[in-house]
């Protein structure tokens, strides 16, 4: 993370914790039909310059959209654990009438606090627990990590790059995957050794993470992590950066590559308004690079043309459905095949996925 005062006060701001946020863009009251009550629920704090800011510009996204027909509010740095209900239950009390969750931790509670509250909406992002009530919603970041390890891999002489992994879960694991093996593409025999900070949006732990992979030599680092944390080490020795979340290249322009990037704002606003106007019905969503849910943020200064253009046929192939990433043959680290040739990963493949492809250095288990 940048350590630049206007940051650093920024943040300290930020991290109260269960810190809320409201905004209030209606004219009327809450309880006319006409009006709802929206609300979201973070894990981190909305300057983290990575996941948390990305929902929030979601959040903003729907106050734009919808006008005064709705009033949103937020409560950030919340803790996934049994602190989590008691938030749900005070968003409720204030008469929010959908809630949504943004970290894989809310799940129980929110499935929890969904069948006590059978008259509210609720949405958990990242999970798989579903209710007549409580839908999930995640996008295919696989796809654009692929792209973004083309990237990596492009940009390693050496083929030995780094990354600043998070919590050992399919949804980490698959897109760990999906860089090595995009990686592979621009850079034969490339390998992608893999730190676990255990931890979302903590950037001393990311930072050191970033640090040990960097003395252990790899030429070029990525990150699932929700900091800019990771491209603040790779700044100070130089070495090539891709991003996580959101458009993080202001922070080290010189060394950024590119990094996937989510637009939740669109999603957000189709189902507020469906609350709103009573059509809301359970969904368990996957959006994708075709919809617009998943993206590629801009390209930095020091990648080629050619490289650019590759990654861009890539995607094309991606949205046009003739290309996708987890079509065998695949082998795992033990260099066994683990999907025959022709076979491709169900969704169901990816949500359990616990295994890594051959070229990953690291568990799958964490550490």
């Amino acid at each position: 993370m940048k350590k630049s005062a206007a940051f650093v006060l920024t943040l300290v701001a930020a991290l109260g914790l269960g810190a809320c946020g409201t905004s209030n863009t209606s004219s009327g009251s809450s309880s006319t039909p006409s009006v709802i009550k929206a609300a979201w629920v973070y894990v981190g704090p909305i300057t983290d310059h990575g996941w948390t800011q990305a929902h929030d510009e979601g959040r903003k996204y729907v106050e734009q959209q919808l006008g005064s027909a709705v009033q949103t509010t937020y409560k950030e740095n919340v803790p996934e654990g049994p602190q989590v209900a008691q938030v749900i239950e005070d968003l409720i009390r204030d008469g929010n009438k959908i809630i949504f969750g943004t970290s894989f931790g809310f799940q129980d509670a929110f499935y929890s606090e969904a069948q006590k509250h059978p008259d509210i909406k609720f949405e958990q992002a990242t999970g798989f627990k579903t209710a007549a009530n409580m839908g999930e919603y995640f996008g295919a970041a696989e796809d654009a990590d692929y792209l973004t390890g083309m990237a990596l891999g492009a940009a390693s002489k050496k083929g030995k790059i780094g990354f600043v992994a998070p919590f050992p879960i399919p949804e980490v694991i698959r897109e760990i995957n999906a860089v090595t093996l995009g990686a592979q593409t621009t850079h034969p025999g490339a390998t992608v050794q893999v730190v676990w900070t255990n931890t979302w949006f903590d950037p001393t732990k990311e930072k050191q993470a970033a640090q040990s992979l960097l003395s252990l030599g790899v030429d070029a680092i990525g990150q699932g992590q929700d900091s800019p944390a990771t491209g603040d080490a790779a700044k100070a020795v130089g070495v090539p950066w891709s991003g996580y979340d959101s458009d993080q290249s202001s922070y080290a322009p010189d060394i950024w590559l590119t990094g996937t990037v989510y637009h939740w704002g669109p999603y957000y606003a189709k189902r507020v308004k469906a609350a709103l106007d009573g059509s809301w019905k359970m969904d368990n969503y996957y959006g994708s690079i075709a919809d617009g849910m998943i993206g590629l943020a801009p390209f930095g200064k020091s990648v080629p043309a050619a490289i650019q253009s590759q990654i861009t046929a890539k995607m094309d192939a991606i949205k046009g459905g003739t290309f996708y990433e987890f079509t065998g043959p695949l082998k795992d680290q033990t260099g066994s095949t683990h999907v025959p040739a022709g076979t491709k990963l169900t969704l169901n493949d990816l949500f359990s996925m616990d295994w890594f492809v051959q070229g990953v250095i690291g568990s799958p288990k964490g550490s």
